[in-house]
């Protein structure tokens, strides 16, 4: 059961005092620590409300104590932690390979001259390997690392489809975002000259 009372006899200094209670009855201890949410320091002759509670040697005490009118402010809302959608994964194993049968099967169908298909087929092993090297070097300190511009010309010369592979398979350079602009400017340049050789007749011309 909450009473009302006034503050009387407080040392700021030791932070404690006493409430006399409205309605008569013995007065209680009072410290600071018992005000609950309190905007400022207790002043002698604050009115205030408490509850009581009865120490080890019999002597009452007040608790929960706030100043007249006061509220106590609602404890917040717990937020639940939002669901964080996972991140889309490019599928850098399937574009390689989805690539690389495109390429022979437009060879079997006589679309593309062999030597093109054969070309792209090569240089991704070699950048394959090199990705592979690069990663087994990464991990151990006195292995010489691959240059990046070195990577970045075997993808462009058509080795890019090998690159994705081993992208994906080593887990290596996929998170570089510098790396990453790179490699795909190496994949338009190679598409761009490719198109432009056999569109113009270069392709053929050379492999006849």
């Amino acid at each position: 059961m909450r009473q009302a009372g006034r503050i009387t006899n407080w040392n700021e200094d030791k932070g404690f005092g006493f409430v006399t209670p409205h309605d008569g009855g013995s007065r209680a201890f009072v410290h600071i620590k018992a005000f609950q949410a309190a905007m400022r320091r207790p002043l002698e002759g604050d009115l205030i409300s408490y509850a009581t509670s009865v120490d080890a040697k019999g002597r009452a005490n007040a608790t929960d104590v706030r100043f007249a009118g006061q509220r106590i402010p609602p404890a917040p809302a717990v937020r639940k932690p939002e669901r964080r959608r996972p991140p889309v994964r490019m599928p850098r194993l399937a574009i390689g390979l989805g690539f690389l049968l495109l390429a022979f099967a437009l060879m079997v169908l006589g679309k593309v001259p062999a030597a093109l298909s054969l070309g792209y087929l090569l240089m991704s092993a070699v950048s394959y390997i090199a990705y592979v090297l690069d990663k087994d070097a990464a991990g151990k300190r006195k292995r010489q690392r691959t240059p990046e511009a070195t990577l970045h010309l075997l993808d462009a010369l058509g080795g890019w489809p090998g690159a994705l592979i081993a992208q994906r398979q080593m887990r290596h350079k996929t998170v570089k975002a510098s790396f990453q602009a790179g490699f795909w400017i190496s994949v338009v340049a190679n598409l761009v000259l490719v198109a432009w050789l056999l569109r113009s007749g270069v392709a053929a011309a050379i492999t006849h």
